[in-house]
């Protein structure tokens, strides 16, 4: 499958909101996200480096990409948290 279609059929799949935590954790919702795509994001960054190529290169700003939505999610909800009204 070319990434061209790979990018078609993913755009095809609806945005549920959801998202899928990969282990069981006691903390935090956000935070497991965040940290979760963090680490992702280094091991997709580790994966470029060492290989090369177009592909592990969107891999890894994809990966990049999830970590910076968990970032900025968490953020929001320290935010909230923090702010007295």
């Amino acid at each position: 499958m070319s990434i061209h279609e790979l990018k078609r059929l993913l755009d095809d799949v609806a945005d549920t909101r959801e998202i899928v935590l990969r282990r069981s954790r006691c903390s935090r919702a956000d935070y497991d996200a965040w940290s979760d795509a963090h680490e992702e994001a280094e091991a997709a960054l580790v994966r470029w480096r060492i290989s090369g190529g177009a592909e592990a290169y969107a891999a890894y700003r994809a990966a990049q990409d999830r970590e910076d939505a968990a970032q900025d999610t968490l953020a929001h909800t320290q935010m909230s948290r923090t702010t007295v009204s």
